[in-house]
C-alpha cells in the first residue's frame, strides 16, 4: 500500500473522529440549574452579576465572613461536608467561578488573573468586609494572590493544597487519565476533540485521583459534576484553564506581599511534593502550616472534620 493511500486513510479517519466529537458534544443533555442543593435543601442558590457575568453562590450562617473557593473543574458543592458545620460559627459564602458549575461561561482566557479578578469582583459586588478567604487548589492560590495584592477586604487566608507548581500541570499526578487530559489539552484541535469525546468513566477516574479514599466522593456528586460539563462552552473553558496553567506558578510572585495571617494546609497525599510545599511556606511571610494525614487534593471531601477544625481554630472563634 502506497504512503499516499495510508496518509489519505489516516486523514479521513481523523476527520471522521473530529466530526463525530462535535456530534457527541451537540447531543449531550445540559443540566438545569437546581433550585435547591441536594445536600442542603434549605439553602437556595443565588446569582450575582460580576462585570456582566452571572455567578452562582450560596450564603448561610452568621458571624465573620468566610468565602470558600473551590478547585479547578469542580464547583461550590465541593464543600458540602464542611459548610453546615462552618455555618454554625461564620457567615459562609461559596461560589462557582465563571466557567464552572452553574455560573456563566464567558469566552475569555481562563488564566490566574481572570480568576483573581472574578473573586475580587465577587467580594466587591456583595460588599464583603473582613473576609477570610479559604480556597482549595487554584482556590488556595487565588486566596494568596488576592491577599498579595493587598485587597483591603481580606483579613485572613486559608490556602489548602495550593495549585501553583509544575507549571500548573499538577493534575498530571492525579492519574494516568489526568495526565492524558492535561497533555492532550495543550495541542490545538487534538485537545478539543479529546475533550468532546469525554465520558463519565474518565471524569470519575480523574476526580477520584484527587482523594485518598475514593469513597470520599458521593456517586451523586460525581455525576453532578460530570453533567455540569455538558453545559454549552464548559469544555472550552476547561481547556483554556489547562492551557493557561503556567500562569498559576507565575502568579506566586504575589505571595511575598501577603500581609495578613495565613495558614497553608496540605493533605499528606496531595499532588504537590514536600519541596513544593516548603517553597510556598517560605514565600508567605509568617505563614503557619499544617498537614492532614490520609488526605488527598480534595481535602473538604477527604478529611472534612480535620479541615473544619483547623479553619475554626485559625479564624479564632
Amino acid at each position: 500500500m502506497s504512503p499516499f493511500v495510508i496518509l489519505t486513510g489516516a486523514l479521513a479517519s481523523w476527520v471522521t473522529l473530529v466530526v463525530l466529537s462535535f456530534i457527541v458534544e451537540a447531543l449531550r443533555p445540559a443540566p438545569r440549574p437546581p433550585d435547591r442543593l441536594a445536600w442542603a435543601p434549605a439553602v437556595v442558590p443565588r446569582y450575582v452579576d460580576i462585570g456582566g457575568v452571572n455567578v452562582r453562590y450560596i450564603t448561610v450562617g452568621a458571624g465573620e465572613n468566610v468565602v470558600l473557593l473551590h478547585t479547578l473543574r469542580t464547583q461550590l458543592d465541593l464543600f458540602e461536608k464542611i459548610v453546615p458545620d462552618l455555618a454554625r460559627h461564620f457567615t459562609v459564602y461559596a461560589l462557582d467561578y465563571p466557567g464552572h458549575g452553574y455560573s456563566d461561561i464567558p469566552q475569555t482566557a481562563y488564566n490566574a488573573d481572570f480568576f483573581v479578578r472574578s473573586v475580587e469582583g465577587f467580594l466587591d459586588a456583595l460588599d464583603l468586609r473582613e473576609v477570610t478567604l479559604c480556597g482549595v487548589s487554584i482556590g488556595g492560590a487565588i486566596a494568596m494572590i488576592v491577599a498579595g495584592r493587598r485587597n483591603a477586604r481580606v483579613t485572613r487566608v486559608v490556602a489548602i493544597n495550593p495549585y501553583d507548581y509544575a507549571r500548573g500541570r499538577g493534575m498530571t499526578r492525579s492519574s494516568w487519565l489526568g495526565r492524558l487530559i492535561t497533555v492532550t489539552s495543550e495541542t490545538p484541535l487534538i485537545g478539543e476533540t479529546v475533550m468532546r469525546l469525554r465520558n463519565f468513566v474518565i471524569m470519575k477516574a480523574v476526580l477520584r485521583g484527587g482523594v485518598a479514599d475514593p469513597r470520599s466522593i458521593r456517586p451523586a456528586l460525581l455525576e453532578e459534576m460530570y453533567r455540569v460539563g455538558n453545559r454549552r462552552g464548559h469544555y472550552r473553558a476547561f481547556i483554556s484553564l489547562l492551557r493557561h496553567a503556567a500562569s498559576w506558578e507565575a502568579a506566586t510572585e504575589a505571595y511575598s506581599k501577603v500581609n495578613v495571617p495565613t495558614i497553608l494546609i496540605w493533605g499528606d497525599r496531595d499532588w504537590s511534593t514536600p519541596q513544593e510545599r516548603e517553597h510556598d511556606r517560605a514565600l508567605v511571610p509568617g505563614a503557619q502550616s499544617a498537614t492532614i494525614e490520609n488526605g488527598g487534593h480534595f481535602l473538604p471531601l477527604d478529611r472534612p472534620a480535620e479541615l473544619r477544625d483547623l479553619i475554626i481554630r485559625f479564624v479564632g472563634v
